[in-house]
């Protein structure tokens, strides 16, 4: 553990949490998403809006949207499989114990097509007149606490989660009896220079079968989970493995060392009813998992579902990519980026960075910058960072932000994913900054 002679008081902690793609919210957002894309494939200027809710035997989907081929129709007729296909794959599948599986739930759609009202500000005879779908304020964040330039404790508990669906999802696992729905949180312990020191408290619960039922069971389980799940996604420097106090069903009687790593596994109890029999699913519902965990600010909206015509998305991707190409120039160590947008209005209202005087020039310069090298119209936007295209399935689970561009293949069709994260304006940044 990385030694640290700043007095505790000047101290502070912070926690994230981030949920699995078996949490019924995400099923919902994964669902929307699905259908997103089975559209865009067909049709990249497809208008969606789609919101999906689940519960105990049922899945709805609704929302206003608008197709122009014969392609995208018949994907949208087949939504329903859709919908089935993506809970499949998410793991609900066969166990009927769990009350949600995607071959007996029911699936409604209520679905009509975009407001003519918003369609005549959006689409314009010159497609680099595209106004705004939406009006909004959307945020983009980044800092150098990890590699992926993510706050630590939102990265920490987003591996946590995506580790769970892999050992979850093994041919042999190493734990058995896992199922799909499981939340983790960290909390960081941060110096009074905003630098991570320790890690202090983790949970991860985890929905299993009734085979790990009882105390002494779920006290097994959470001994396992913390080999397979917890720890290998802990930074060696920042916990001391001999510190660590696994604590299984608190009581206000438990008592945990000064300074040891605090794991939660399942502090409930037990964890057999889950997913959207144990609670409904909507989509957009974990804005906060899907950016940065409460670090920086969020305007509002949620992004699943979306075609990227609306710029609560797309913009907030855009902001994103530009806070980490500040970042990664080496002109801030923080950075906070603002954009606002009217509806049917192409440039935005505003441009707002905010570095927390981590910036080496002044802020009104890198606003400037933004202004002079990043395209930020809705179209400009679409066009940079290659968003219509059937891209937005893998982005509904594990979080939108910290993620590895990479590339899907949909059909014959191959389409960069995540391009958002990429840091190739970091040189024309540092250059245009003259440093």
């Amino acid at each position: 553990m990385a030694k640290n002679n700043k007095p505790l008081d000047e101290h502070y902690f912070f926690t994230s949490e981030s949920v699995s793609m078996g949490h019924p919210d995400k099923v919902a957002d994964q669902i929307s998403d699905a259908v997103l894309d089975s559209l865009l494939a067909h049709d990249p200027q497809a208008r969606v809006a789609c919101e999906t809710f689940v519960t105990t035997g049922l899945v709805v989907i609704g929302g206003e949207i608008t197709v122009h081929n014969i392609g995208a129709e018949r994907a949208l007729a087949n939504a329903e499989q859709t919908a089935r296909d993506t809970i499949r794959r998410i793991g609900y599948d066969g166990d009927l114990g769990m009350k949600f599986d995607a071959e007996n739930c029911g699936v409604l759609r209520v679905m009509h097509s975009q407001s003519m009202d918003i369609n005549q500000g959006v689409d314009r005879s010159k497609a680099d007149e595209q106004g705004a779908g939406d009006q909004g304020l959307m945020f983009g964040y980044a800092c150098k606490e990890t590699a992926d330039l993510m706050p630590l404790p939102i990265d920490l508990s987003h591996k946590m989660v995506a580790r769970h669906a892999a050992v979850r999802t093994k041919k042999n696992p190493p734990i058995k009896g896992l199922r799909p729905d499981a939340k983790s949180q960290v909390t960081v312990e941060y110096d009074i220079n905003n630098k991570p020191v320790r890690i202090d408290a983790v949970v991860l619960s985890t929905q299993h079968t009734a085979d790990w039922n009882g105390d002494a069971r779920q006290a097994k389980l959470g001994k396992e989970v913390f080999k397979h799940i917890i720890e290998p996604c802990l930074p060696k420097k920042l916990y001391d493995k001999k510190a660590t106090k696994l604590v299984f069903n608190p009581t206000a009687k438990t008592r945990v060392p000064k300074g040891a790593l605090k794991v939660f596994v399942n502090p409930t109890g037990q964890f057999e009813i889950g997913g959207p029999h144990g609670d409904v699913g909507l989509t957009g519902r974990k804005i906060i998992v899907d950016t940065y965990g409460g670090r920086g600010r969020h305007g509002g909206g949620a992004f699943s579902g979306k075609d990227p015509s609306k710029v609560d998305r797309s913009a907030a991707y855009m902001a994103r990519y530009i806070a980490k190409n500040l970042v990664k120039a080496g002109i801030c160590d923080v950075c906070e980026v603002q954009l606002s947008y009217a509806i049917g209005v192409a440039e935005p209202t505003s441009i707002h960075v905010d570095t927390y005087k981590t910036g080496r020039i002044p802020e009104p310069k890198i606003t400037q910058l933004v202004r002079d090298l990043v395209p930020l119209t809705p179209a400009g936007i679409l066009k940079h960072l290659k968003l219509r295209a059937p891209i937005f399935s893998p982005t509904a689970s594990h979080g939108h932000f910290g993620r590895k561009p990479g590339a899907i293949t949909v059909g014959k069709k191959t389409y960069e994913t995540f391009t958002w994260e990429k840091t190739d304006l970091a040189e024309k940044f540092k250059k245009a900054a003259g440093l």
